[in-house]
C-alpha cells in the first residue's frame, strides 16, 4: 500500500529521516519494517481508537485467490499494466510470470526494493509523481485499499484516468460495505505507530460515482474470496 498527498514529496535514497524532518506515513513508519521482515501483525489505526488489520502477510506472499481475477483481466491488453502502491511485489510479479508487462509505483524503499527480489520493476515515487508513459498505459491497477491513497478517492481516480490509453481499464479493489468516508489514520504495529495521515474508503457504488467524476465509465464488478472489485474504462 501507498498512502501519500497530492502534496507529498518522499525522500529519496533509504536515509531515515532526521529529527529535522517529518515522517512520512508508509515509509518512515511500522509498514517499512513489516514490508522488510515480510509479516505482520499491522494496523490501520483510526481517530476514534478503532483499528484495522493490514494484511501484510498476504502482501508478502505469492499472488493467491482474487488477485488471480485482476491478472486475468489485463491478459491480452495491447499496452502494459501500472500497479499504483503495489507495496511487495506479489501482483507486478503474477502479472510478468502470466506475460504482461507491468510496472509497480511505491515510495516505500523497502517495497520497491521486495518488488525488485520478486524479479519485477517498480518506482520509487509517489502515484502523483510524474511516471513513464502516462496516457499509454493498458490498465492501472488499485488493489489492497490503495483506493485510499492521499485520501481523495476521485482525485485518486482521476490521475489513474490520465495515466490510461483510451479504452484502458482501471482495477480497483473497493469496500466490502457501502461506505464512503475520510478519516484520519495512523500505520501502528506492536512497538509504535507511525505519522497521521488521511486515508479513505468506499463501498462500490460509492467508487462508481467517483469514477463518472473522474470521467471513467463502470464496466464490470465482481466479488472473489470476500473481496470486492470495480472494472473502471476510460473512454
Amino acid at each position: 500500500m501507498n498512502a501519500v498527498t497530492k502534496a507529498s514529496t518522499p525522500p529519496r535514497g533509504d536515509d531515515l529521516p532526521t529529527a529535522e524532518h517529518a515522517a512520512v506515513p508508509w515509509v518512515d513508519d511500522p509498514f517499512g519494517r513489516a514490508v522488510r521482515a515480510g509479516r505482520g501483525p499491522l494496523w490501520l489505526r483510526r481517530g476514534d481508537g478503532s483499528r484495522v488489520v493490514l494484511e501484510v502477510d498476504r502482501w508478502c506472499g505469492p499472488a493467491a485467490g482474487a488477485d488471480h481475477g485482476l491478472v486475468l483481466r489485463c491478459l491480452g491488453l495491447a499496452a502494459p499494466v501500472l500497479d499504483l502502491g503495489c507495496g511487495p511485489g506479489r501482483l507486478v510479479a503474477a502479472l510478468l510470470e502470466a506475460g504482461v508487462p507491468a510496472l509497480g509505483v511505491d515510495i516505500c524503499a523497502a517495497s520497491v526494493d521486495r518488488t525488485a527480489g520478486l524479479g519485477g520493476l517498480a518506482l520509487r515515487r509517489s502515484v502523483f509523481d510524474r511516471l513513464p508513459a502516462e496516457g499509454r498505459w493498458g490498465a492501472v491497477l488499485l488493489a489492497d485499499g490503495n483506493l485510499g491513497i492521499g485520501g481523495d478517492p476521485a482525485a485518486l481516480l482521476g490521475r489513474a484516468a490520465a495515466l490510461l490509453a483510451p479504452g484502458g481499464l482501471a482495477l480497483v479493489e473497493v469496500a466490502a460495505e457501502p461506505v464512503d468516508e475520510v478519516v484520519t489514520v495512523r500505520v501502528e504495529d506492536p512497538d509504535g505507530a507511525g505519522p497521521p495521515f488521511r486515508w479513505a474508503r468506499c463501498g462500490a457504488d460509492a467508487t462508481a460515482r467517483h469514477a463518472r467524476a473522474a470521467g471513467l465509465a463502470e464496466a464490470d464488478r465482481w466479488t472473489s474470496h470476500g473481496r470486492v472489485f470495480l472494472s473502471l474504462r476510460r473512454p
